[in-house]
């Protein structure tokens, strides 16, 4: 009920045009509206008089130990829901305990994100998430310049060969940042003017061979985000991937594939525990994070319900998603006949209709 309703105030405080570039999806938006529908497909089957009268919901991910099972999902262009942008969605996450993972097309620079949830807590994990770029030298960069930040890993986006097409954007005509917003982690990048603008290209060329220098370049965890398939989970494992997260770009970029949390049982099996595995796409309410942790997930990530608290209320709106997504799924938890996040296992979980 809080995201809902964090979400109408949202959509009636944001302009057209930049609600619906949150909101939008590619195509028909299928897929968009499947990652939400797929989790009523699911129903949780509980243990009873196992439980105890506090939980331990923290979990260890690659560079945040001990955080919380929520992860704040990467957003581009925070300043368009909020003047404050990612530096507001950066304290809620490090007073949350909650990892942040802020991206390349973050309208704060990543020193300054960084710098943000430095004032909300001592020692905040922020994750940065990186389009490997054409140029390798400008990939080095980006790489130098979340190390330089103090980020505590790296997040390779590897689902988008190409841009999606996203058919609000193109039929409001969004085609562009508006005056006085950029991209800010692009600017003075090898091969552009002193202060000036890099794109964000999008290339099918992206081969593994480009994680391979990647995982190379760095001391940090790298996780690759955008994996569906389960050989490519093997492959991700394979080439140095501290994690890997199942997701579907939250239905913006192709509009004909599963919902995310229909192809993580697979690359949960694929992966055999050698590394976590996180999914984003559809998490909505606690008893979703509560049906991806049973199937195998250590973590999930949340986008759009943070830009919804953002728009809304600012800090305070992101963090009361946050905090509302923890209490909800703890309280799920101890209605499960749980103690701590390994307490929901797979046969904890049914599919409607049947079961596994």
């Amino acid at each position: 009920m809080i995201l809902r309703d964090l979400h109408d105030k949202a959509r009636q405080s944001l302009d057209p045009v930049r609600y619906d570039y949150v909101a939008g999806g590619a195509g028909e938006e299928r897929v968009l509206a499947d990652n939400e529908r797929a989790f009523d497909r699911y129903a949780l089957l509980p243990r009873v008089l196992s439980g105890r009268e506090t939980r331990d919901t923290a979990v260890d991910l690659p560079g945040a130990p001990r955080t919380a099972p929520v992860v704040v999902a990467p957003t581009a262009f925070h300043r368009l829901a909020h003047p404050d942008g990612e530096r507001a969605t950066a304290r809620a996450a490090a007073a949350e305990g909650t990892v942040l993972v802020t991206g390349t097309a973050s309208t704060t620079a990543v020193a300054d994100v960084v710098a943000a949830a430095r004032e909300a807590a001592g020692d905040p994990a922020v994750w940065f998430q990186l389009y490997p770029h054409p140029r390798r030298e400008v990939t080095g960069a980006l790489v130098r310049r979340a190390e330089e930040a103090g980020c505590t890993a790296l997040v390779v986006t590897v689902d988008s060969p190409v841009f999606g097409r996203h058919t609000r954007d193109l039929r409001n005509g969004f085609t562009d940042l508006p005056p006085g917003y950029a991209a800010e982690n692009m600017r003075g990048l090898p091969g552009a003017p002193p202060g000036a603008l890099t794109d964000i290209p999008m290339s099918p060329a992206v081969s593994w061979r480009d994680i391979d220098d990647i995982v190379g370049s760095t001391s940090l965890p790298v996780l690759l985000k955008g994996v569906l398939h389960p050989a490519d989970a093997r492959l991700a494992v394979e080439h140095g991937a501290a994690g890997v997260v199942v997701s579907n770009h939250g239905g913006r970029q192709s509009d004909a594939v599963p919902a995310s949390v229909d192809c993580l049982p697979a690359v949960v099996a694929a992966v055999a525990g050698r590394v976590p595995v996180l999914l984003d796409g559809g998490i909505r309410r606690g008893s979703d994070i509560a049906v991806a942790l049973a199937l195998g997930a250590s973590a999930v990530g949340v986008g759009r319900p943070v830009v919804w608290g953002l728009a809304a209320e600012g800090e305070a709106g992101v963090r009361r998603v946050l905090a509302a997504l923890r209490d909800e799924y703890d309280h799920t938890l101890a209605l499960c006949g749980g103690c701590r996040n390994t307490d929901l296992t797979k046969d904890l979980v049914v599919r409607k209709g049947g079961t596994w």
